[in-house]
């Protein structure tokens, strides 16, 4: 192990943040990292416990705990402790097929379940993967070679996300013949339109999408299967069709004036964004979108969070984000112990810049829409909304949100984005492929299985389990890669 008394020499220290009245004035990542030498004391809190947790990956109380990669966390840390990050890389690389992505967008469940973390600070793990990796691509270490020799088989990855990816990563190096399918005009699904560029920078996928290029998987952009491309004809054309287009069905909210002209679901907000963006090579800002303008964003987690920052970015007026549920506590309570995943509150960037702005917290719990109000000629005014309790269901005996009356309030609103979830996969692709899917249209697959009930045909990462993490994507992506790459040839060594 690395240093026995490393977390009680060094206190948790995390690289340096670019404050926020800089950072809001464009979409350019803001972490920056440590040195080297701060980097190894960081790693040299690793305690390397005798039940590692943080790399342990299974669910509690239908959550996950630590990371579901298995990614070989004391063994990393220990290495950079030693200041061996080529070694380091070596061991994060036999599990992990995209650090560079979980490094700047993962919740970090390795440190949610680290030891270290029960009683103190957790082991910056997350930081640590992120030198581990930059340091690879900045000596040449990361590489994408393609195979020496080439099975003859054919394979389908419909989808371009981290689920996708990862897939199509182990299958090219098994030496299958991998084409990946995207409808958008770039590769990247949910990595390239739903996060932020201030917090995924899309040159890290492309240098990725690159390396993956040269080494044999052949991406083909603005083809959407199911529309411009039959599910017949790929199954005659592949021998397998590995289904990865994510839950990409928007939870929406119907309340009256719902039509209002105004109203934008979160994921095409952000996609609208990060397209102009990228189509002007980042000298074109959309602000017209929402400069000037009451801003409502309805939906607490990391998409909220984000709305919430890319609307400050634009020149928002002011931004209000309304969650359901009632606000998390500080701390851990005793109906959730470590290592469960903490059920706690966090405020995270887009939160920080509102908070530095306007002078307060843009968040209202226990609130939800009661009304969409539209002036004469049908654009959004306002909204009504009223406050929430919880109460218990009797027919049911669930606990549910239900309004209080007499709470209702307007607030002035010229833009609402929901960001409220997704309800499963997009039913035009599951109808396509004639495939099962469960009660909240996600293809349907026996446990521990990643065959979907037509022959030939698999899913992973959010169509598979639903509305996730990348890291869990990317682990889906990884075992179907593993299940079809058997089922073809008898046997697998990925």
């Amino acid at each position: 192990m690395g240093k026995p008394t490393g977390f009680l020499d060094y206190e948790r220290k995390n690289g340096p943040v670019i404050a926020e009245a800089e950072r809001v004035k464009n979409f350019q990542e803001f972490h920056g990292a440590l040195s080297t030498e701060e980097q190894m004391k960081q790693a040299a809190r690793c305690m390397d416990c005798g039940v590692p947790f943080c790399q342990a990956g299974t669910m509690i109380s239908g959550m996950m705990s630590g990371c579901p990669l298995h990614n070989l966390v004391p063994e990393m840390n220990d290495l950079v402790y030693h200041g061996n990050l080529e070694q380091a890389y070596v061991r994060l690389a036999k599990t992990h097929s995209f650090p560079e992505f979980t490094s700047r967008v993962c919740p970090a469940l390795c440190e949610a379940a680290c030891t270290c973390g029960l009683h103190s600070d957790p082991v910056s793990t997350k930081e640590n993967e992120r030198a581990v990796i930059e340091y690879a691509f900045e000596h040449g270490l990361v590489k994408e070679e393609e195979p020496k020799a080439r099975t003859g088989k054919k394979i389908a990855v419909i989808g371009s996300g981290p689920s996708g990816l990862a897939a199509a990563q182990l299958l090219n190096v098994r030496g299958h013949s991998v084409t990946v399918y995207e409808r958008r005009d770039r590769v990247g699904g949910l990595l390239r339109y739903g996060i932020p560029n201030m917090k995924l920078d899309k040159r890290v996928i492309d240098r990725r999408v690159k390396m993956m290029e040269q080494a044999g998987v052949r991406f083909i952009v603005n083809a959407d299967v199911g529309k411009d491309i039959s599910a017949e004809q790929l199954q005659e054309e592949y021998d397998s069709v590995i289904l990865t287009c994510g839950a990409s069905h928007p939870r929406d909210i119907n309340a009256p004036g719902r039509d209002a002209e105004g109203i934008f679901f979160a994921v095409d907000f952000l996609s609208k964004v990060t397209k102009t963006l990228l189509d002007s090579d980042f000298t074109e800002v959309p602000t017209e979108l929402a400069e000037g303008k009451h801003v409502i964003v309805i939906g607490g987690g990391d998409t909220g969070n984000d709305c919430v920052g890319t609307s400050i970015r634009l020149g928002a007026a002011d931004v209000t984000q309304l969650e359901m549920m009632p606000e998390p506590p500080k701390c851990r309570l005793a109906s959730n112990p470590w290592p469960e995943w903490p059920r706690v509150g966090k405020t995270d960037y887009g939160q920080e810049e509102a908070i530095w702005k306007f002078g307060q917290d843009p968040r209202r719990y226990q609130t939800t829409v009661q009304s969409f109000n539209k002036d004469e000629e049908g654009k959004l005014k306002s909204v009504t909304v009223v406050s929430l309790r919880s109460e218990k269901d009797e027919a049911t005996g669930r606990m549910r949100m239900v309004p209080v009356e007499g709470t209702e309030e307007e607030l002035p609103a010229d833009l609402v984005l929901i960001a409220a979830g997704f309800l499963g996969s997009e039913s035009y692709v599951t109808e396509a492929f004639e495939v099962e899917v469960d009660g909240r249209t996600n293809v349907k697959t026996e446990r521990g299985s990643y065959a979907s009930s037509k022959a030939g045909i698999y899913t992973a990462g959010d169509m598979h389990i639903g509305q996730s993490l990348v890291v869990r994507a990317i682990a889906e992506g990884r075992a179907v890669a593993k299940e079809v790459d058997r089922d073809l040839m008898g046997y697998t060594n990925l």
